[in-house]
């Protein structure tokens, strides 16, 4: 059972995976909107955008929850938290961005790259770190 700082990062997981359903959401009602029957992927850019956008956050949701966890553990909950915190914000407005115009994609993919590389590195680090020490 989780306890503690731990439960924050809980809760961290929770909100990305709900930003995350959020693309997944966008993605199936621009379907609807402009009539592109499944299993197709093809139609007007405004839909292969928003389709792009929920793809993206598949793949690096992939990357994030993994890296925040193991970060969790050999570094810190609280760090782990509080950094991870930004990646569904950052997600939402690249959603956002994204479904207006390509390069409006760009901010909100900036705020969220730094946490992973920061959660792998760190991991990489904190498991040396504790390899070292025994």
């Amino acid at each position: 059972m989780l306890q503690g700082d731990y439960l924050w990062v809980a809760l961290v997981s929770a909100v990305s995976v709900l930003v995350y359903y959020l693309t997944l959401l966008n993605a199936g009602l621009a379907r609807v909107k402009f009539k592109v029957p499944a299993p197709s992927h093809d139609g007007p850019e405004d839909y292969v955008r928003r389709v792009r956008a929920h793809q993206n956050t598949v793949e690096h949701l992939v990357m994030f929850l993994p890296s925040m966890w193991t970060f969790a553990l050999l570094v810190s909950p609280i760090w782990a938290a509080a950094l991870g915190a930004i990646w569904p914000i950052g997600r939402f407005f690249y959603m956002l961005g994204y479904s207006k115009a390509s390069n409006l994609r760009r901010p909100g993919l900036y705020i969220t790259m730094p946490s992973i590389y920061i959660f792998i590195l760190g991991s990489i680090i904190g498991a040396i770190y504790r390899i070292v020490q025994g």
